[in-house]
């Protein structure tokens, strides 16, 4: 089974994704998500320009030996544009297998070690009430865990916090289409003296029983990171989410201990090489990468693997910068290790879902890949076609002072 043609589709359907097709010599066809929100160009000149070139006549089946071939061959290795289009070739490539095996994804990982996958939404609300409403709301759409976001007294703009009212009410896109990257402003001190009082009002609402999480979204100092986590503790997070800049791994010491808070970190991580010592001295208690960002499925299985022997657990990134593909991928590993967490689920707009036919369901909380051949997700290149790319940039944070801070 032959890689015989290779080709990067760029569509953006909701927002910009870059896509792998490979198809061998007997017609099969396999799909990886090389998407890298706001440098999406940069992966898709990489496939196009360094890598397809190297795959055509390579036998799809060898799929360790090209993922060894691809890493240590460019000599150049890690980094995220890398890292994402190696990420493509592995999960294009483990697709084939499982549609010429005639099985989903998940049996040729070992099969199901659970039934589903717990889910969380996103909620936020620019006050108490609409936070409550969009909290309902999500426990009405089936969720049974909830991140909790809000807008801080003083702050116009904050990430994790939904567009004006008028909007859909639980839509949520940070990336802008636009030629340059849209000004955030930012005050940690009002963040901290505010964030305390809203799982208060969640809990004293919601109740003790309902998993909440919160990302921080790596804007913390170690200490004050550690002093958020002290202050939520009576709350009960499930997680505190990328309390401080983590490339500095050493920094997680000083949060873990001040703050019993579960924390989870990594979505901007790309090689188990960033995680070596948070895993090793057991200083957070979920990795947060994404298949797309981390090398595939072969590299996310050993990194999970690794991690299952300090008790650490899955928390894969699944925002709507992961395409369906990339999704479906971590579903289907999700639903193969034994070590798994929570699945966090941005729920895709309607022209990704035309673009993307996918056979994964969510039902009562939780998700599952389907039991198709393969991933389960198909792109249509028709439908693609109508939805060239277009600039879209992630925010970015000013200080009072005017000096760039980390969003």
């Amino acid at each position: 089974m032959n890689i015989a043609t290779a080709a990067v589709i760029v569509t953006s359907p909701d927002r910009n994704f870059v896509t792998l097709k490979l198809t061998t010599d007997d017609g099969l066809v396999g799909w990886g998500d090389a998407t890298l929100n706001g440098r999406e160009l940069s992966v898709a000149s990489y496939l196009t320009d360094h890598v397809v070139p190297l795959l055509i006549g390579r036998d799809a089946h060898r799929i360790e030996d090209t993922w060894q071939f691809l890493y240590r061959s460019a000599y150049w290795r890690r980094g995220p544009v890398t890292m994402a289009a190696i990420a493509a070739v592995d999960v294009a490539l483990w697709d084939l297998k499982a549609k010429a095996a005639g099985m989903p994804l998940y049996q040729l990982l070992g099969g199901a070690s659970r039934n589903g996958l717990m889910a969380y939404g996103h909620a936020s609300g620019r006050d108490q009430e609409e936070l409550f409403d969009s909290i309902r709301l999500r426990l009405d759409q089936g969720f049974r865990s909830i991140r909790v976001q809000t807008s801080i007294p003083g702050i116009d703009a904050v990430y994790g916090v939904r567009a004006p009212a008028g909007d859909e009410p639980t839509r949520y896109e940070p990336a802008q289409r636009s030629a340059q990257p849209m000004e955030e402003d930012w005050d940690t001190r009002a963040y901290l003296r505010h964030i305390p009082t809203v799982f208060e009002a969640v809990r004293n609402e919601f109740g003790p029983e309902l998993p909440l999480l919160h990302d921080v979204h790596h804007r913390l100092t170690p200490i004050q990171a550690a002093r958020l986590g002290k202050d939520l503790e009576p709350y009960d997070l499930f997680w505190m989410e990328d309390c401080t800049p983590a490339e500095n791994q050493d920094a997680l010491r000083l949060v873990r201990s001040h703050t019993t808070t579960p924390l989870a970190i990594g979505e901007v991580f790309n090689t188990i090489w960033d995680y070596q010592t948070l895993i090793k001295d057991q200083l957070i208690d979920y990795v947060r990468s994404a298949v797309t960002h981390t090398g595939g499925i072969t590299a996310m299985r050993k990194l999970l693997d690794y991690a299952a022997q300090y008790q650490i657990k899955s928390g894969i990134h699944g925002p709507t910068d992961i395409s369906p593909v990339g999704m479906a991928a971590g579903l289907h590993l999700d639903l193969a290790i034994h070590n798994f967490g929570i699945q966090e689920y941005m729920q895709h707009g309607d022209l990704t879902n035309e673009v993307f036919r996918q056979t994964f369901t969510f039902t009562k909380g939780y998700l599952h890949p389907g039991n198709e051949p393969g991933l389960g997700v198909e792109l249509d290149e028709e439908a693609a076609t109508k939805y060239p790319y277009k600039p879209a940039y992630l925010p970015y944070n000013r200080l009072k002072d005017g000096t760039v801070h980390d969003w």
